[in-house]
Order: structure tokens, then sequence, then C-alpha cells
């Protein structure tokens, strides 16, 4: 019957093409598909559009931060504890950033003081650039945040976002970033200080009086065995700084090993920003034998490979002032630093009490005089945060008769001659060394000055105890170091503020 029914003019449903069947089935499925593809183009759209304003977000926050960075290692590396380097500081901040692109590299930032400050401590507290240019000192952090620039540096527009909510037409970002020292260049040998003066007048007792710069109780040009010395009693007291653990931090036995600190002895810098502000942890006494060939290196010795060339350069001129070869002095040392005395129950040399020295000096106790730094009178001196940079004027020659009675050693024509000039400071002829070919084009002047702290005496008992450092004196090398004994010339103070080592960034 049906077959009959198809054959007539009526097409009844069953009748119908089998692909017309399904074609009327698929009809209602093909409207909700479209419908479900229309909103996942929508919704990939929408997530594309996300994408695009958080990649234009986070861009500008690289870019800012990026800015952040830049300019705060640049500026915490010009600070020095003087006004001076505060606006060296402020004035390379201003140029780096004029250097600095952001918008994909289409804006140039327009800087601002207002950005940067400025803090003796890596968390604060801050002070403003003009602050910081009135009370610089101890200041060796810098603060850079860029949402303290013009609001046009961080303002993002949002295009997709915006569709979403009006509130989301825009956003702001920023980059912030604290600079400063990790570390500063200082030995980690301690000594005493001979006193608690900074800066004091030594009327030597002579005709004519000459009155002369003594600082914590040292005389510059006078040579000193600086595991010999103690303010306190008669036996010699000398330490060993924990390098890595700063000012307050009570640090830990295994820091003062020899395996530790060997390294540090070689470079001469600690790992820390400072060494004031705080009692330090020291040891006592300081490993010498283990340590003097590390000290060494700045006679281009490195024996053991115990310190890197690179890292640890010689000194441009490596001679060694034995005092049984001083051409400049008229009467031969006999010893190698001024000769030792427990004068007074301490432990000092000849060279230093007042108002006499100890009777039965003669010249050749002194030891060699004014290898590296000529003495100073104290008319010369400034209470400034910093020595000038050529240095105080010094005492010409012809004072020695006055200033090391009694059995005064003489000066002869050897010594040069004029100005501050002293054997160390010859670039040619016998009081010139120059380091090996290979290591010469690494050599560094002064590297045979070693800043060392000068501690408050006496220090608590024990192998590991804590210190109070009232100063950094330098000490000019004038031999190497043995296993028993550093034989130095005291050459000033060094400002700690000047004393700075690398800059990093800090959380």
């Amino acid at each position: 019957m049906i077959a009959n029914a198809c054959k007539s003019g009526h097409v009844p449903h069953d009748c119908q093409h089998p692909t017309a069947r399904a074609r009327r089935r698929l009809a209602p499925q093909r409207g909700a598909a479209t419908i479900l593809f229309t909103m996942m183009v929508v919704a990939l759209l929408g997530f594309i559009g996300m994408a695009l304003d958080l990649g234009l977000v986070y861009n500008r926050k690289v870019e800012l931060q990026g800015l952040a960075n830049v300019v705060a290692l640049a500026a915490a590396r010009q600070l020095n504890g003087t006004a001076a380097g505060v606006n060296n500081a402020l004035g390379k901040a201003t140029a780096t950033a004029a250097t600095w692109k952001y918008q994909h590299n289409q804006q140039f930032v327009v800087w601002s003081n207002a950005a940067i400050s400025f803090a003796a401590l890596s968390d604060g507290p801050w002070k403003d650039a003009a602050g910081a240019a009135s009370s610089p000192d101890g200041l060796l952090f810098v603060k850079v945040d860029t949402g303290l620039l013009d609001a046009a540096h961080g303002a993002v527009t949002l295009n997709f976002m915006n569709i979403v909510s009006s509130s989301l037409a825009s956003v702001s970002v920023g980059g912030r970033a604290v600079a400063g020292r990790a570390s500063i260049k200082v030995t980690p040998l301690a000594v005493c200080a001979m006193s608690n003066t900074p800066a004091a007048a030594r009327s030597n007792p002579s005709a004519p009086p000459q009155v002369e710069l003594v600082e914590y109780g040292f005389r510059r040009g006078v040579g000193y065995d600086l595991m010999q010395l103690n303010p306190s009693g008669t036996s010699a007291e000398n330490f060993v700084i924990d390098p890595i653990d700063p000012p307050n931090v009570y640090g830990s036995a295994a820091n003062t090993w020899p395996s530790l600190v060997g390294p540090f002895a070689c470079v001469g810098r600690l790992a820390m920003p400072r060494v004031t502000g705080g009692p330090v942890t020291v040891g006592r006494p300081f490993p010498l034998a283990s340590l003097y060939q590390q000290l060494n290196s700045r006679f281009d010795q490195y024996v053991g490979g115990l310190c890197n060339p690179v890292t640890a350069p010689p000194d441009v001129n490596i001679k060694s002032y034995l005092y049984t070869a001083i051409p400049w002095m008229g009467t031969a040392p006999g010893a190698q630093a001024a000769q030792s005395t427990t004068h007074l129950g301490k432990l000092w040399t000849i060279a230093d009490p007042l108002p006499a020295p100890p009777p039965g000096n003669t010249a050749p106790m002194y030891g060699p005089l004014w290898a590296g730094t000529r003495a100073v009178p104290y008319s010369s001196y400034t209470a400034s945060p910093l020595e000038p940079a050529g240095g105080y004027a010094p005492f010409a020659t012809s004072t020695w008769t006055s200033l090391y009675a009694p059995g005064t050693p003489t000066v002869t024509a050897a010594y040069p001659g004029g100005g501050t000039a002293t054997p160390y400071s010859a670039t040619s002829g016998a009081n010139f060394l120059a380091p090996s070919a290979a290591h010469k084009p690494m050599a560094v002047a002064k590297r045979r000055v070693l800043n060392v702290a000068l501690l408050s005496c006496p220090v608590g008992g024990g192998a590991l105890s804590t210190a109070t450092v009232l100063g950094i004196g330098k000490f000019f090398m004038t031999v190497p170091a043995t296993a028993t004994s550093i034989y130095a010339e005291f050459a000033g103070l060094a400002q700690e503020q000047s004393l700075g080592g690398e800059v990093t960034l800090y959380p």
C-alpha cells in the first residue's frame, strides 16, 4: 500500500528521500551549533583582547622596573658620604633616565628628582633629594619609585577590558628599586686604636717645636708591626673580622676561620656595606700564619694559587723597602719598623709616647720613615668628612731633626724632593719595581695600602667577641708580610663612605 501511495501524486512523509529526511532532522542542530560557535568566537576574542591588554600592562611594568633598576644602580655608585656625592648621584640619575624610553620605545622618560630618595640602610628611613644634599653623612642607599614621576609614565589605556566595564578603561603601573653597597674595601684585619681621639696635636719636644697630626694615636710616616700593638696592656692584640655578618649581627666562629676569610684577605674587602653603626663580630688573634700569603698578592706573589690576579691584582709598584737597603735615610734603620716598647704599661713603639720618648732611643730604632707617606702638620688638618684629594700639605724633609729627636735620622738627597712625592710614588729608578709582564695590565695603584679597622679597646674576652670600630686606618705595606709580622707605615685615615665596593639591587 505504501508503494502504491508513493506512486500517486501525493507524497507522504514516509515516501520522501532519506537525505531530505536527514536534512530536516539536522536543521535545529545547525542553529544551535551556530549560536554556540558565535559564543565561542566572542569568548575567544575576549580572551585575546584581555591577553593584549595584559600584555600592554606587563610591558609597561617591565619598562618602568628596568628604569628604576638602572637609575638606582647608577645613582648609588656615586654616594660617598658628601653633598658632592649626593649631587653626583642626582646628576647620574637624570642622565641615565634621559637615555631610557617607554611605551614600546616611543616615549622618552621625563625625569624628576621627586622619584629618588636616599638612606643609610636598605630599608630606610628615606630622605628626599634636598634633605640628602643637606645631610649626606652615612647615606649609602638609593630608592627609585617611578610612581612619583608624571602619571603619564605609568598610565596604560586598556582597549578591550573597557568593553567589559568603563572602570577598566585604564590602569596605572610603576617600578620600584633599592640599590646600595654590598661590600666595603676593608681588609678583614682589625687592630686596637692607640687612642680614642680621631685627630690630636703632637707637640714634638724639639727646637723649634713641630706640631704634628696624630690620628687615633698613630703617626703618619712611621712604620708599625701591626701584630705588636695594644693600648690596654703589654701583650699584643689583633683580630680577624667576620667578613659576612654586618654590624649589630653576632656572627659565627666559622666565619672567622682562615679558609673562609682567605678570599676576603686577597681582595681586601668585606661582604657588608659598612663596619660602623654597631658592634662587629671579631675573632682573636688574626690567623696571620694562614693568611699572610693572601696579603702578599699585593706584591705580585701568588703562592699556591690562593689568590687570583684578576680579582686580587698586584700593586703598580711592588718594590720592597727593606730596612737594610733604604737609600734615603742618612742613618741606617736597625729594624723594619719603629722598635716596640712597653712604656707606661702599653705596647706601642718608641716613636709614639709623649711628652717625650722613652730614654735611650737612637736613630736606628725608628725604622724606615716616609716610604709611602709624609708626616703632616696639625695645622694642615681640617675636620671635614673627606681629606682633600691631594692630601694634606705635609712637612718638608728638613723637619726630620725636629720630628724624630733624640738621635734623629736624617734624610739624604735620595729622597724625592718637593711636593708630596714619596719613594713609593716613583715610576722608575731604585724605588720602583713593576709587577710581572703577565700581571702588569691588571695592576692597581695603592693596593699595598691595607684599610684596617681601628677598634675601641679593650675588647671583650674570648676567641669570638664583638667590638666597636672607631675608624679605618690606612697602612702602607713596606715589605711583604711574614707568618708573624705585618710591617706597614701609617698613611692616615680612610673615610668609611669613600671605600665603596660593589653596588647591588636589594629586595
